[in-house]
């Protein structure tokens, strides 16, 4: 059952994956109920001519028989006793069965009825169907197809045909049995033969099918190999042209397209490359110039006493906008080396709270700010994790930074799990949400949901983008999910070691679904550590029962 359950399911993916196998079985499948609705026919039409020729033989040798029984009958004269003048009818039909006149294999035994009483067999172990017997009792000719049983146990099957008689004895019936052996051999000859033809033309079909379908899917299959190929990057792959037919001009119009392709793709690789050079030499450039107006700023900085008011303010906003220059100098450098592949990880086993409370606290000022409160569950014990804590602190800064930014004032959540295998961080906002399909944008580069919302964090834009790159370098992911209107989730998932496998993430990610002022009340208590400005949420015994059933 094991290998039959096995065949199925290859078959089944034959079926689904080949263009090839599924014409064959198709081609396989119609020619062969055709073929045999054909032997079907051919074998009802051969076997009804045999039966027709049996019965018209039967027929006349049955007319023969009973002219004979009564001219024997009336030649032994009505003196002679009953006795023998039926052996004298035997004696005539006997010479009858044994070639007396019958043009084909009919041989055949008599059987007389006497008064419809006394039966005379020839040879003995015949016996005359009652349903036969009654209609020759109506003066009818009647035939009927039966099985014979013969003395020594075994049978076979015959015509007997049976006619009444005008002589001198009453109800004196005339019976001949013919033999279907032959007619049977005749049949079983012919089913054979039929049987062999339809499976030799039902091969030839699929064979004839299998090389034309052949021609078709040959180059199919090498354009499919050749796609997958180009798709890995291999892109001086093409088709091979030969002759002049559909399937040559369609190698043509691949290998046109893959030329098309690839020098685009060598031209976005190009531009790409020189747009990441200029950002790299434009960030590294930037510094010097950056650090002597740093160097100026601070200058006039130390002096504001002296300043009037006027000059005062714009010394202010010029500390403050070169502050988000270095920061978006930074970001632009980080971003390079990610582009660049040389960002590396500064690796170390450490407890994966310490990186999150010190994010807290640098995203505290905004939240008390924008009177944001920040409700932070994790547990109580070490969560201890190898990888960079540098990069899972900006992670989770840029997160609740950026979920702040949007909470419209409702609170902002912090969830903390982990399995054996990876550790999940989910931040939650119940602000204005993302909208279908902004899940995935929300990652892109200097990509804002509403360009004309103000940045109340000073992000650069880049914040999102380079968490993704961080996640991506431990050999994790981060991901979100929005409600428009009510909120939404990030959630970063990190395996226990870099680039380790893990097979569920220890937190969902589902969106929230109801208004913050819908959700039930939260007890809130105090954190282990100081924290400014924020104030961790706990919910004591849904959070003891999260953490119980947490591998």
């Amino acid at each position: 059952m094991t290998w039959l359950k096995r065949l199925r399911n290859r078959f089944v993916d034959k079926w689904r994956t080949s263009l090839q196998v599924r014409v064959l079985g198709s081609i396989f499948t119609a020619s062969a109920i055709v073929m045999i609705l054909l032997g079907l026919g051919m074998l009802t039409v051969f076997t009804q001519r045999l039966v027709d020729q049996k019965i018209d033989i039967a027929n006349s040798e049955i007319d023969r028989a009973r002219v004979i029984v009564e001219n024997q009958i009336t030649a032994s004269g009505a003196s002679s006793s009953l006795q023998v003048r039926v052996n004298s009818a035997r004696a005539a039909l006997s010479s009858l069965g044994n070639g007396g006149g019958a043009e084909v294999n009919a041989a055949y035994d008599a059987v007389v009825l006497v008064n419809s009483d006394e039966v005379v067999v020839s040879p003995e172990g015949y016996r005359i169907p009652e349903r036969l017997r009654y209609f020759v009792s109506q003066d009818q000719v009647s035939y009927q197809f039966a099985t014979i049983d013969q003395g020594d146990g075994s049978s076979y099957n015959a015509l007997i045909i049976g006619t009444p008689t005008d002589s001198d004895i009453p109800n004196l019936q005339v019976y001949l049995v013919f033999s279907m052996e032959s007619d049977e051999a005749s049949l079983a000859l012919m089913r054979g033969l039929l049987s062999a033809a339809l499976l030799i033309v039902v091969i030839l079909l699929v064979g004839i099918a299998w090389l034309a379908t052949q021609q078709v899917t040959t180059p199919v299959r090498s354009a499919s190999r050749i796609a997958e190929r180009f798709a890995q990057g291999k892109l001086r792959e093409r088709m091979v042209v030969d002759g002049e037919d559909e399937m040559a001009r369609l190698a043509v119009s691949f290998n046109a397209m893959a030329e098309s392709l690839s020098a685009q793709i060598t031209q976005l690789e190009e531009y790409g490359n020189l747009q990441r050079q200029f950002t790299s030499d434009v960030s590294h450039e930037l510094r010097t110039p950056l650090t002597t107006v740093r160097m100026a700023a601070d200058l006039i900085a130390d002096s504001e006493d002296e300043l009037s008011p006027g000059a005062r303010r714009a010394s202010q906003l010029m500390n403050r906008e070169l502050d988000r220059f270095e920061s978006l100098l930074s970001d632009l450098l980080e971003i390079s080396r990610h582009d660049a592949g040389v960002a590396e990880l500064s690796t170390a086993v450490h407890d994966i709270r310490i990186p999150i409370r010190s994010a807290l606290e640098q995203v505290s000022h905004l939240a008390k700010e924008l009177d944001v409160e920040l409700q932070v569950d994790m547990p109580e014990e070490s969560v201890n994790i190898n990888g960079d804590s540098r990069r899972i602190e900006r992670i989770v800064r840029n997160l609740l930074a950026n979920a702040v930014d949007h909470s419209k004032g409702h609170p902002v959540e912090l969830k903390l799990r982990a399995t054996e295998e990876a550790v999940a961080i989910a931040v939650i906002d119940h602000g204005v949400g993302l909208k279908p399909g902004q899940d995935e944008l929300v990652f892109n580069r200097f990509w804002r949901a509403d360009p004309s919302r103000v940045r109340h964090s000073g992000g650069t834009g880049l914040g999102l983008a380079i968490s993704r790159e961080d996640a991506m370098l431990h050999g994790g992911t981060l991901d979100a999910a929005g409600t428009p209107g009510i909120g939404s989730i990030f959630r970063l998932v990190l395996p226990r070691e870099p680039q380790g496998d893990y097979r569920r993430s220890p937190i969902a990610l589902i969106a929230p679904e109801k208004p913050w002022e819908d959700e039930p009340a939260v007890d809130t208590a105090a954190a282990d550590a100081p924290q400014p400005a924020v104030q961790p949420a706990v919910q004591s015994a849904a959070i003891a029962e999260k953490q119980e059933n947490t591998p």
